[in-house]
């Protein structure tokens, strides 16, 4: 994974969009916390099939005014079409807004079509067709393979037509065995894929909900760990420090092997993360 030591890390936060009133009071109090540690920005989520828009554009607008910092809204292919695409990005065009999270999505609960586009490639495309090179696009990568993909080169092909559309960089599915994303950029590398590919982190502080989203979106759990987390049973004490020691553990493989960045989903939560980065001395990088 040559290709991915030239470039210097990047670190950023994912929040979704939230719902209700009480998910707003929690978003608003975690992504204040988090915004001390002075990542370079955060991300908010595109709920399935567009079904937060309204509140992913809020949420990056407030996080941005009240951090200072950058904030990065998802779009997706789902429930979108052309007309609503060109309208959205000339929203954040007017609003100063240079960086997205460009993906396919998932379709919601009794769904049978996407949109205007099927896939993330053509929607990146779209983009830049319309907006040149005005956004940074970042789009998905899954080192342990999508689990729609029909095959591992099917996969890689995949996101090779990302970035031969005109994607700058991506953010993994998050994973736990590092190998596999050190093969997956290896890969991607002798396909002459070369953009950054920054590692996704989820920690570890619900073991039914972690087995639940990895499910559905094919990130293996190593055994061992699941294992551990079986013993822990309800002790949500000891299940937090656990997913603390050992996802600063794999971030620290990671940023050793030259990882271009770092991309924590914190699902509105601040605690797991700020432990993780202070456990990195990553709090101690701009000081």
């Amino acid at each position: 994974m040559d290709s991915q030591k030239k470039y210097s890390p990047k670190f950023s936060f994912e929040c979704y969009s939230p719902k209700t009133p009480e998910a707003i009071t929690n978003l608003q109090k975690a992504q204040l916390e988090l915004a001390k540690l002075n990542p370079d920005f955060f991300s908010v989520t595109y709920g399935a099939g567009g079904s937060t828009r309204n509140m992913t554009f809020e949420t990056v607008l407030d996080i941005r005014e009240k951090t200072g910092i950058e904030s990065v809204p998802h779009i997706s292919c789902v429930g979108n079409w052309n007309d609503e695409i060109k309208v959205m990005l000339q929203n954040y065009i007017d609003n100063n807004i240079k960086r997205i999270v460009v993906l396919r999505g998932d379709l919601p609960s009794g769904s049978v079509g996407y949109g205007q586009f099927q896939h993330a490639n053509e929607l990146v495309e779209f983009i830049r067709d319309l907006t040149g090179d005005h956004f940074h696009i970042e789009v998905a990568a899954y080192p342990e393979f999508h689990p729609q993909a029909t095959s591992a080169k099917d996969d890689i092909d995949n996101f090779k037509r990302k970035v031969d559309a005109g994607a700058n960089s991506a953010i993994t599915q998050y994973f736990y065995n590092p190998f596999s994303y050190y093969r997956f950029v290896d890969c991607c590398e002798k396909l002459d894929i070369n953009i950054p590919i920054v590692a996704g982190v989820m920690p570890i502080t619900n073991s039914t909900q972690l087995v639940r989203f990895s499910e559905g979106c094919g990130a293996e759990i190593p055994r061992w760990i699941l294992k551990q987390l079986q013993d822990y049973g309800d002790d949500l004490e000891s299940i937090f420090k656990f997913g603390v020691d050992v996802v600063t553990e794999l971030c620290d493989e990671l940023l050793s092997n030259g990882v271009p960045g770092l991309h924590f989903f914190t699902m509105n939560k601040s605690a797991a993360s700020i432990a993780i980065w202070k456990n990195l001395g990553l709090d101690k990088r701009n000081a």
